[in-house]
């Protein structure tokens, strides 16, 4: 209170420019008080550069390549085929005359299936016997003759020649006598008949299916990259949506021979044993298959970094990202095996590598690994400036 009346005393004195600056100067200090309490409070205010150490730094996560068993585990989707599969059809146009098979039933090779009519087979076939007899006496009588010098050796040829034509008019007549009867060519299970006695089919049409599924071919195909996994004699699991929980087992057996140019894959046929039926020919199936096992290097899959048909992956030492081309190998979902151009136990991005560069610091999560310090942390922090106060205001006296 007393040092208010005093400055007031001292104002009444001083002109009034005077105390027009020393307002001014009064006026200055109370806002410079009021800025430096308001940047005090501020939180940026205590975050100075020995507070933020990963200030600059790329944030990045990490994991370590490590060596481990790796056998290839495929996946793909195929389908199921007969052993053996044919359509049962009719070589010529003709009438059926009779139906030897039950739909569904299980049939051994030559069974009979349909009789179609014959009778004209048989009278073509009789007609072409007789005359083959017939040829066949003036062959015999014409051999006596020329034996006796009374038949030219060229007329005993021709008669000869006809003998031949007549025999293989013959052979014809039975073979499609034989046409009128149509077997099974092998044993199997015939399905649904799609003809009725006294049906008029024609060359070709379908009459029956016949399979033979003792024994079912499971297609599939597997992308080339995967070509090194594969071998005959694979072990192969297999299983199908609409016989849940049970899983069919077989082996690789072939291995087609060129790659598809447009899928780049190629197709590779399994065989499953199927006593009992079980399984149809034309089912979805699901196929696991799983290569030879050995110790490979390994990171993950997010880890390469491909670019211009080549791989990459970058290695964090002591806070530094360095970008290394590394050849690669077989492959398991979310594992790749590296062959070259990196050793067991060093650390690569998983996660930020789209921001990284090569030779760039990095703050790794993973460990809290970061570039070193270059100098004293925090240098020149806490060192507060020196302000100097304003002159003090010359007092005139009135």
């Amino acid at each position: 209170m007393r040092h208010s009346v005093w400055v007031a005393k001292i104002m009444r004195r001083m002109t009034v420019g005077a105390r027009n600056t020393v307002r001014s100067i009064l006026a200055a200090g109370a806002l410079a008080s009021l800025l430096l309490g308001a940047s005090a409070c501020s939180p940026d205010s205590a975050v100075g550069p020995a507070n933020r150490p990963n200030q600059g730094l790329i944030e990045v996560a990490t994991d370590v390549a490590v060596v481990k068993p790796l056998g290839v585990e495929l996946e793909a989707v195929g389908t199921a085929n007969a052993n053996e599969a044919a359509d049962v059809t009719s070589k010529t146009s003709n009438l059926i005359t009779a139906i030897r098979f039950q739909e569904g039933s299980q049939v051994k090779a030559g069974d009979v299936l349909v009789e179609l009519d014959s009778a004209e087979a048989r009278a073509t076939l009789a007609e072409a016997e007789a005359t083959l007899a017939d040829s066949e006496r003036q062959f015999t009588r014409s051999r006596d003759l020329a034996a006796q010098q009374a038949l030219s050796a060229s007329e005993l040829d021709q008669i000869e020649a006809t003998v031949k034509a007549n025999r293989a008019r013959v052979e014809g007549a039975r073979a499609r006598l034989s046409d009128t009867v149509i077997r099974a060519g092998f044993a199997g299970r015939t399905g649904f008949r799609r003809v009725s006695v006294g049906t008029v089919v024609n060359a070709g049409t379908v009459i029956t299916t016949l399979d033979d599924a003792s024994l079912i071919k499971l297609e599939f195909t597997v992308p080339d990259t995967f070509l090194f996994a594969l071998r005959v004699g694979l072990p192969v699991k297999a299983t199908t949506a609409g016989l849940r929980g049970r899983t069919f087992e077989g082996k690789i057996t072939n291995i087609d021979s060129r790659i598809d140019p447009v899928t780049r894959s190629i197709f590779v046929r399994a065989e499953i044993p199927n006593r009992d039926g079980t399984l149809k020919p034309g089912m979805f199936m699901n196929v696991a298959l799983q290569g030879d096992v050995q110790d490979a290097l390994v990171v993950p899959e997010a880890a390469i970094v491909p670019e211009q048909g080549r791989a990459y992956v970058f290695v964090v030492v002591d806070g530094i990202a360095q970008r290394r081309e590394v050849g690669i190998g077989r492959r398991k979902p979310g594992e790749v095996e590296v062959t070259s151009g990196l050793k067991e136990g060093e650390r690569v991005v998983v996660d930020g590598t789209q921001n990284l560069r090569d030779k760039a610091k990095v703050h790794d999560q993973a460990t809290g690994q970061r570039p070193p310090e270059n100098g004293p942390a925090g240098e020149g922090a806490g060192k507060a400036e020196r302000v100097s106060s304003p002159p003090a205001a010359s007092t005139v006296t009135k």
